[in-house]
């Protein structure tokens, strides 16, 4: 996993983009901070750019510097739900500009998969994480579905985990209101 984590992190650190493991499905991913490497992820999926993208960070203290604001309620969750969990905060910062919706909130993920947090750790900064398909398509469940159109639009394919299945489905996704309130958005 060693050498993976570090020429993804190479491509990562380039301007490019990976197609790889995540807690839930094969993501395709890039510099959260980069203008540009994000839009190359628009172009991928065929996305219009105001619809963000999901992000994903090593731990909280990560979290603190791409969020005005972290809830309690939301650090409490983070820590106690075992399943992967995105949760959408309002004021983002220190993104790329298509990172962040056009109402200032980002979505962002904690994973709990040993690749993601040793490709986080080495990285130091978030990194993008949308289903490897295009837009509208049905999601992949395994690399196996991923299409050839993904696979060759992509500057780097991870090879860690292809056969392996952890969570066949995208996270929850859930937003908390300034109340405290939350919101499911998608389980």
């Amino acid at each position: 996993m060693d050498q993976e984590v570090k020429k993804a992190v190479e491509v990562l650190n380039s301007g490019g983009t990976i197609l790889y493991p995540t807690d839930t499905v094969w993501g395709i991913g890039c510099d959260a901070t980069d203008n540009i490497a994000v839009s190359k992820i628009y172009k991928i999926k065929v996305r219009i750019p105001y619809k963000s993208l999901i992000i994903l960070v090593l731990d909280t203290e990560q979290l603190k510097k791409y969020v005005k604001y972290v809830p309690e309620v939301a650090i409490d969750l983070i820590n106690n739900i075992k399943e992967p969990l995105t949760i959408i905060y309002n004021k983002g910062r220190n993104l790329a500009k298509d990172v962040i919706a056009p109402d200032g909130t980002i979505a962002v993920r904690i994973p709990k998969n040993q690749f993601c947090i040793e490709l986080l750790k080495s990285f130091g900064k978030p990194i993008t994480s949308t289903s490897a398909n295009i837009s509208g398509d049905s999601t992949p469940l395994s690399y196996s579905r991923v299409s050839d159109e993904i696979k060759n639009s992509v500057d780097y394919i991870v090879k860690s985990d292809r056969f392996v299945i952890s969570r066949p489905r995208p996270s929850t996704i859930i937003r908390i209101q300034d109340n405290g309130e939350i919101e499911i958005v998608r389980n």
